[in-house]
């Protein structure tokens, strides 16, 4: 924590990405194997959403808060030459359904396990951002026969190491704010509630998400129930603290990559991954804030095609 964020920036942390495009639009549409579907499949009762590109080994993509699988639009093509790439929308989040209960960074990762199951997908790469990172982690460690790699990007593990000064830092004012006062607040103002993150939570405003993002996620969660549906995953913070303290008594086997900005959350989710994993690589990229994949498009995109 370098600065207090006005300065989030040492501490940067859950909001949402999309980078401006690496590929053209025509040219994903051109090849097949690159192409871009949208689908639903019901899991449980609860239909997810997902986009789905590629063939090979199975790689899930988990977006983080503020954010949807739009995210990873950018580089699925990319990822789509080597790997079946999936890219859900977290339950309650995006075109995936809300579900009655089980909002929080467990269940939600038993809920992409299911879907990958549906999926027939054996074994899976998974990598996740921000909230996406938690049930990532969380997926790793309930299925970790069935997890080959996992990649994790610039957010922190409730219930490990020193999480609490995080969770505590009064910068981060955002994982308490919910309930009918602040949904009445927000409503009718989710651009303005949203540009907090996406710009404060940046090294440099300007390298973080673009227009057509920030307008696409707005939208998103303007819906009706989706800011509090994605406001449930900070209420479940005390659950997830209890969950993931649980699961980390067994160390990760599987490799590791942490990517993290160094003025954001690189440095402390590299030590507690240490605490959590057995192989794990860092990369914590300088001048950088939360939104890595935004800020960093070739530096981060470079280092997942290399781990992965």
């Amino acid at each position: 924590m370098k600065r207090a964020l006005s300065g989030f920036a040492s501490l940067a942390l859950f909001a949402p990405l999309s980078l401006p495009p690496l590929f053209p639009a025509k040219a994903q549409a051109d090849n097949s194997d690159q192409a871009i579907a949208s689908r639903t499949s019901e899991i449980e009762g609860v239909k997810l959403h997902y986009l789905t590109a590629g063939h090979g080994p199975p790689l899930i993509l988990l977006h983080g808060y503020a954010e949807t699988s739009l995210m990873w639009r950018p580089i699925i093509p990319l990822l789509a030459e080597r790997f079946m790439v999936i890219a859900p929308d977290l339950p309650g989040i995006g075109d995936s359904a809300i579900p009655a209960d089980g909002l929080d960074m467990k269940t939600a990762a038993i809920r992409i396990h299911a879907l990958a199951l549906l999926l027939r997908l054996e074994k899976a790469r998974v990598v996740g951002h921000d909230i996406g990172l938690m049930v990532a982690y969380a997926y790793a460690a309930q299925f970790p026969a069935e997890t080959e790699k996992l990649a994790v990007m610039d957010a922190f593990l409730p219930g490990v190491g020193d999480w609490r000064a995080i969770y505590n830092n009064p910068g981060f004012w955002h994982f308490r704010f919910n309930g009918p006062t602040p949904e009445a607040l927000v409503h009718g103002r989710e651009r303005t509630y949203f540009e907090h993150f996406w710009n404060d939570f940046a090294a440099d405003k300007a390298r973080s998400l673009p227009e057509a993002d920030r307008k696409a996620y707005a939208a998103a969660y303007a819906r009706p129930g989706r800011m509090r549906a994605g406001w449930a995953y900070f209420v479940s913070f005390q659950q997830a603290a209890k969950d993931l303290a649980q699961l980390s008594q067994t160390k990760l086997t599987m490799p590791v990559l942490v990517i993290g900005g160094e003025k954001a959350l690189g440095e402390a989710l590299a030590q507690q991954m240490k605490l959590v994993a057995s192989d794990v690589t860092i990369v914590v990229l300088k001048d950088t804030g939360h939104w890595v994949l935004e800020e960093r498009p070739k530096e981060t995109t470079n280092s997942l095609v290399k781990f992965l």
